[in-house]
């Protein structure tokens, strides 16, 4: 170990471009999972989705366009399109201490809302990681 500590200040004066990528790829994926643990909701899986509704009874909102929620949807989800999703509205306020799982078609959608649901002080949000073609490629139902 004295022999590394020895070599440590020679190699950084030699390598000095790979030292800093490396210091700057450390910060980079330090950063990525603080934010992951304080965003304030949870990505699941499908089989992780299928718990939550199952377990623990979550409300799941499907933020489809009405066209692609008429060709499939998650049995038991309720509809809202994201230019009508309001966190603040009266529906969405009854639940507020309720499991809540969002959903889109590929997830990107649902990450925002569901950043949303917890800045208006939802403690229980849920976000599909992948949306709906993660739960197709999981080869799961949907109701039509």
């Amino acid at each position: 170990m004295n022999d590394i500590l020895q070599h440590a200040p020679e190699f950084i004066g030699n390598h000095l471009y790979l030292v800093l990528a490396f210091v700057g790829v450390l910060i980079a994926l330090v950063f990525g999972e603080v934010s992951h643990l304080t965003r304030g909701y949870r990505a699941l899986t499908p089989a992780g989705l299928t718990q939550l509704i199952n377990r623990e009874n979550a409300l799941v909102v499907d933020l489809q366009s009405n066209s692609d929620y008429d060709k499939g949807h998650i049995a038991g989800a309720k509809h809202v399109s994201m230019t009508q999703f309001d966190p603040e509205s009266k529906d969405l306020a009854k639940v507020r201490d309720l499991p809540v799982a969002l959903y889109c078609k590929n997830g990107q959608t649902s990450a925002g809302a569901a950043k949303r649901l917890v800045k208006a002080g939802f403690t229980k949000v849920h976000w599909l990681d992948g949306g709906l073609n993660a739960w197709l490629q999981a080869d799961l139902p949907l109701t039509r």
